[in-house]
Parts: C-alpha cells; sequence; structure tokens
C-alpha cells in the first residue's frame, strides 16, 4: 500500500528586491532577506515532506508570477496560492490568464488588512470570488476573529467555493489567553459548511513567546472536533514562523498535538486533506 504524501500546506519565499512586501516592517527584522526553495528544502528532508503549498506573500499579481516561476525550479512546490485584485474590472480576464498555470491552486486576498470587516460581502467582490470557482480555483481566507460571521456568509453564498481558512482565523490567544466563545462557535458555523476547509498553521506566532503544545490545545482540539481530519490541514507557515520558534519545533509540537489521533486522520491532516483539497498532483 502507497504512503500517503506529506505535505506542507502552506509557506512562503522572498525575494526583497522584487519591492512589493509592504508589510516588512522592522518588527519582522529578523526575516527580511530572501528566503527561497534552498532554505526550506533541508527542512522538508528532515522531516519527510514530500512536497508543499506555496502562499502569496505580497498583494500584487507579479509575486503570483514569481511564485509561478518558483515552482518550475523547485519540484516539491505542488501547488501556488496567488493574489489577485477581486475589485479589478478586468478581474475576470486576469484570473483566466493566470489559470492556466497548473500549479496555481487558488487565490488569497489579504483580508486581515482591510479595514473594513464586510468588503468581501461587496457586490463585485462575490462575483470574482465566484468566478474563481468556476475557473477551479480555491480560496484560501486570511482571517482574523471579526470575519468569521461574513465569511460564513461567502460560505453560503457561494456553495460551489473552496474555501480553506488560513491559521485557524488567528485566535487571539496570545500570553496563554482562552481563545474564547465567539471564536468556538463560529469556527463551529463555518465547519457546518461543506465547502469550508482549515489549516493548523501560524498558531505559534499567534500565542507568542513561551508558546507550547498546552497553549495550543484548545484550539487544536476544537478544530480537529467540529471540521474532522478530512477538512483538516497542517502547514508551517515557514518562514513566518521563525518569528515564533522553529521548523522542528513545530512539527514536534504538532505531534504531540495530534498524536493521539489515529492513523488515518492524520494522515488526512499532513497530506491528505491538502492533496485533495487543492488537487495536487503528488506521487509516492
Amino acid at each position: 500500500m502507497a504512503t500517503p504524501a506529506q505535505i506542507d500546506a502552506h509557506q512562503h519565499f522572498w525575494q526583497i528586491a522584487r519591492g512589493d512586501y509592504d508589510w516588512m516592517s522592522d518588527d519582522v527584522a529578523a526575516i527580511r532577506h530572501d528566503i527561497l526553495p534552498n532554505d526550506l528544502e533541508p527542512h522538508l528532508r528532515q522531516h519527510n515532506i514530500d512536497g508543499t503549498v506555496l502562499v502569496q506573500a505580497a498583494g500584487t499579481v507579479a509575486e503570483t508570477e514569481f511564485m509561478v516561476s518558483l515552482s518550475r525550479q523547485a519540484p516539491f512546490i505542488k501547488g501556488v496560492v496567488g493574489w489577485i485584485d477581486l475589485e479589478d474590472d478586468r478581474v475576470t480576464t486576469t484570473l483566466d490568464r493566470l489559470a492556466q498555470h497548473r500549479i496555481l491552486k487558488g487565490i488569497r486576498p489579504m483580508l486581515q488588512d482591510i479595514e473594513d470587516t464586510n468588503w468581501i460581502l461587496r457586490r463585485d467582490v462575490l462575483t470574482a470570488l465566484d468566478h474563481v470557482a468556476q475557473t477551479g480555483l480555491r480560496f484560501d481566507a486570511l482571517v482574523l476573529p471579526r470575519h468569521l460571521d461574513v465569511l460564513a456568509q461567502v460560505a453560503e453564498r457561494l456553495p460551489d467555493l473552496p474555501i480553506v481558512i488560513d491559521h485557524c482565523a488567528k485566535p487571539l490567544i496570545a500570553g496563554g489567553a482562552d481563545p474564547g466563545n465567539s471564536w468556538r462557535d463560529g469556527m463551529a458555523k463555518l465547519a457546518s459548511f461543506p465547502n469550508v476547509h482549515c489549516k493548523i498553521s501560524g498558531l505559534a506566532n499567534e500565542a507568542g513567546e513561551g508558546w507550547a503544545a498546552e497553549g495550543l490545545a484548545p484550539v487544536v482540539s476544537h478544530v480537529v472536533l467540529v471540521f474532522g481530519p478530512t477538512r483538516l490541514m497542517w502547514g508551517s507557515d515557514w518562514p513566518v514562523l521563525n518569528l515564533a520558534g522553529d521548523y522542528a519545533q513545530w512539527r514536534a509540537v504538532s505531534v504531540q498535538l495530534l498524536g493521539d489521533l489515529p492513523a488515518d486522520a492524520q494522515a488526512a491532516i499532513y497530506g491528505g486533506t491538502a492533496a485533495s483539497f487543492y488537487g495536487l498532483e503528488t506521487t509516492q
């Protein structure tokens, strides 16, 4: 029987001279340097990870095309999640053009950086997202807890749009705080829509200094309960992860958090769900 592929469903690369990483302030100076496939490859080998999903880190189509070009150099990149201006009058033409790259699997607007929580419910944005679904692409939702209700409305209005919530919607767990009932209820509501999935990723950065399995357990146990393993996928959020820890530490803590699940559930979370959701071409 073939061994299921191990997939890191959420990682980034960047080349600073490209000049469109507007979020890279002095607060992230530790990772404000070129980070490219050769930097990640040793971590993948160490942890027997077969492939990754490369996710956008800049709000430009040019960066999407840059990521597509990286995938030609690094075979471990099994899918790319890019960016597009969902308000652009030419959005459908641009989507159709980008979708010709088979490696492109989805798009991710940077919702966490948009002040208007309800922006995604604009008619033109919903029309563009509907076209995302029509082109066979998926929607990565980079959201905060304030977005949970509006994201549920998107999931209900666009049932054919595959949605994955990045970083468990970034629950407010810094300093050991409980994620709260509003987060739990919001995630449970989203899980009631069959087109919605969730990534177990980015939690170390949300928890902050001194993070450990115990502090992340309430988040992980809840998403396992409401989504189930076939709608959950594991991601490193590397190299943003390096602001709070490292790849080996996150992998070890993930084993603590998920190690009691049945083997088939772990296989889904560590690769099967991502391969199915994104339509990745993986061979073992």
